[in-house]
């Protein structure tokens, strides 16, 4: 018994899995309807992912899911049949049951279930897409059956003379399966078996896309109907023979009954396409001097290909011209296509399998050990001071290569495509755009850049009220917008993409871009900064992320309560992350969150400094070079540049900043990293020496000691030291700049 209940409960977190990839195409299929961009079969796919939810959701007896869809799926089908437009208010209404569907979804697989008055105006409004006919099917008054119990077998009474409208005529039993009623026509038998109604499924709503297709007559087959006694009422005991038009297309019936395959006994009969009479071949002209064996008449005078001639006999010369194979303008006329040639089937996807999250995570920390391990070995090698071309040494690198490709395998399986998380955001913009009455478009670009899915976690709460953010405040009001020349819908876009080793996502809207005097008087009045400060332009929009800051004039449901920016800064540095704002006045403004690609292992350059070893992120280093004097320059009494060819770049002690040490009486002969900034700036970071080059696993410390200024994160070296992973931007964004003391005079 409990190895059935396991199972039960495996496949029906199978079928919610499967619901998630539903869902999406559900999402997909809208909103390319949205983008005008979608074509018949986008219609398909949306009709069928509903009705597969459907199915699924019968199964598991979720009776309020399976209303639901199937509401939607009647709607629909609206669309599909050519009777409903989706657009306007009809495609918002779709949206939004979209969007009901997937809570409902969510509190089935939480055992629970949604309130009916949340979802009721919605209902409503799909009922009446359809034309009311889900209210006309259930308000058919079906009489009771009425049973005489006697010493006779019980008898039924007769049931209503009315069928449901639109199902086919039906008659007495069939003479036999698929009986003809006309040479022309097509003939179908249908017997549905007991899964097909488990799974949601109708046969009046086959028969009602045959009839789309064709003219179509049925007859109801009572032979196998038992007596009441024997009666299981879980049990089709009904089968139909439908005659078809001889206008079917056997592709199109096909379509009709896949979504029950397998769930009834099915088989047809469908008249064969005629073929259109091809044309007479032109007489060919022939060639003097050819045999007219080549290409003549068969024994019964048909045209035929002649048998070739026996090789030992001597060839005979004839009188009889050759036919004309081709000349240069038919060589150069392309071929005629094929009668009937189809199209190359498409490339099928690569098949997929369904792994517990943990078991993943498993293995990642099993790699990351690995990575410990085979540089503990690299380090003990290197302290015997083996030759390089030992057999040991040899063994070591191919253990380092094969170690770093089963790490990079294993971060693949964890990254996941941002498209899910990009769809969610659908719904908040839709959501927000209602409540603060405009007119927004959501465009998303970069949806398979792949992040790890721990991030992909953890980021949607920040970037969800970044979003409502963007459409609140970023976003003019309609008259405003129109007031400004500028199209009456707004467009917030969200982008994702790799650069420099990182994922950056970018939330972008063409509003009115940020009030920045206005920004910078709500932090004089809130005390976050003086009265006389003076401040850039991105120092006064960075003012947006302080916490208390906000610049609702008033309290509602989406903002002036003083938490949001600075939540969202602080969601994203927990996750070793940075955001910025750039904003240009009267076009709009864009926030960048950058990310690192995994929260594992990365590619590190271990340096020491101040006798501690450090661990700088590989790629942002651009450079390496040794401090000589004519690179150095003054700036101001304690700073110092680095001359870098045609520019500079600010001086920065790593040991000073992180607290080691004081600053040096000369850096001379010092190693210097070139860190290259997102934003296009540089700085350069002077260390002690550079101690080697590896792969090292991330050991996170927000949970224990919280943010801390420059630190990204720990790791476990090969000798088993602890060595802190840096943040080069937040070290040169919070950088005294104290290279020198005050009475000592410039190096070099």
């Amino acid at each position: 018994m409990a190895d059935n209940t396991d199972a039960m409960a495996e496949i029906r977190a199978s079928f919610f899995t499967e619901c998630e990839e539903l869902l999406e195409s559900l999402q997909d299929g809208l909103d390319a309807v949205w983008n005008e961009t979608s074509d018949e079969e986008t219609i398909n796919v949306i009709f069928r992912a509903v009705h597969s939810v459907k199915g699924g959701a019968g199964a598991f007896g979720l009776t309020q899911l399976v209303d639901f869809a199937h509401r939607y799926e009647t709607a629909l089908d609206e669309v599909r049949a050519g009777k409903l437009v989706p657009e306007g208010e009809v495609l918002k209404l779709f949206f939004r049951a979209a969007d009901i569907l997937s809570d409902l979804l969510q509190a089935a697989k939480e055992d629970g279930e949604l309130d009916p008055a949340t979802f009721e105006e919605v209902l409503s409004g799909l009922a009446a897409l359809a034309g009311g006919e889900e209210e006309e099917e259930e308000a058919l008054d079906f009489q009771p059956l009425i049973l005489d119990i006697g010493d006779e077998t019980p008898q039924l009474a007769e049931l209503p003379g009315e069928l449901p409208p639109g199902l086919p005529p039906l008659s007495g039993p069939a003479e036999g399966e698929g009986d003809a009623q006309g040479d022309s026509g097509g003939h179908i038998y249908f017997a549905a078996e007991k899964e097909l109604f488990l799974n949601g499924n109708e046969p009046l709503y086959l028969f009602r896309a045959l009839a789309d297709l064709t003219e179509l007559t049925s007859r109801c087959n009572m032979d196998d109907l038992p007596d009441l006694s024997d009666l299981d009422p879980a049990v089709c005991h009904l089968s139909w023979d439908l005659t078809t038009g001889a206008d079917i297309d056997a592709a199109a019936v096909a379509e009709v009954f896949e979504f029950v395959e397998g769930l009834c006994t099915f088989r047809h009969r469908l008249p064969e396409p005629e073929l259109p009479e091809l044309p007479a071949l032109p007489e060919l002209p022939v060639l003097p001097g050819a045999p007219d064996t080549a290409v003549g008449a068969g024994a019964d005078g048909e045209p035929g290909v002649a048998p070739a001639p026996d090789a030992g006999a001597p060839p005979q010369a004839s009188d009889a011209p050759a036919p004309k194979l081709s000349t240069d303008q038919d060589a150069k006329a392309p071929a005629a296509p094929k009668a009937g040639a189809q199209k190359p089937a498409p490339a099928k996807p690569n098949p997929t399998i369904r792994v517990d999250l943990e078991r993943v995570d498993r293995l990642v920390n099993l790699v990351g050990e690995l990575v410990i391990n085979q540089a503990m070995l690299s380090q003990s090698v290197t302290e015997v001071d083996m030759p390089p071309n030992a057999a040991i040494t040899k063994g070591l690198d191919e253990f380092m290569q094969l170690t770093r490709s089963l790490q990079d395998s294993v971060m693949r399986i964890r990254a996941q495509p941002v498209k899910a998380l990009f769809q969610r955001m659908g719904r908040i913009v839709r959501e927000v755009a209602t409540e603060v009455n405009k007119n927004v478009l959501l465009k998303t670009e970069g949806e398979t850049t792949e992040v790890d899915k721990t991030v992909i976690e953890r980021l949607a709460d920040p970037l969800t009220h970044m979003i409502r953010n963007a459409v609140d405040h970023g976003l003019e009001s309609t008259e405003a917008r129109l007031a400004a020349g500028k199209p009456e819908r707004g467009t917030v876009t969200l982008t994702a993409g790799h650069r420099s080793g990182r994922v950056v996502i970018e939330i972008s809207d063409d509003g009115a871009g940020i009030n920045r005097p206005k920004v910078r008087q709500i932090a004089i009045d809130k005390k976050l900064i003086e009265e006389t400060a003076e401040l850039s332009d991105s120092d006064i929009d960075m003012l947006l992320f302080m916490p208390g800051f906000s610049t609702a004039s008033e309290v509602s449901n989406l903002s002036g309560r003083g938490v949001g920016m600075d939540v969202v800064k602080t969601a994203i540095q927990a996750l070793g992350g940075r955001v910025s704002i750039t904003s240009t006045p009267g076009q709009g403004t864009c926030f960048s969150i950058s990310l690192p690609l995994t929260l594992a292992v990365l590619d590190g350059m271990v340096v020491e400094a101040a006798g501690q070893a450090l661990v700088l992120p590989l790629n942002v280093i651009e450079e390496t070079m040794t401090v000589e004097a004519a690179m150095l320059g003054e700036m101001g009494r304690e700073t110092q540049v680095l001359r870098i060819r045609e520019g500079f770049a600010p001086l920065l002690d790593l040991g000073t900043e992180m607290g080691f040490r004081t600053p040096l009486e000369s850096y001379l002969d010092h190693v210097a990293l070139l860190i290259a900034h997102e934003d296009g700036s540089r700085s350069a970071l002077v260390v002690d020496r550079i101690v080697d080059q590896r792969q090292v696993v991330i050991k996170g410390l927000q949970n224990t000691f919280g943010q801390i200024p420059g630190v990204a994160a720990a790791t476990i070296l090969g000798d088993g030291q602890i060595a802190l992973i840096l943040d080069p931007l937040d070290i040169t964004m919070n950088a005294s700049g104290r290279t020198r003391q005050p009475s000592l005079s410039l190096a070099g």
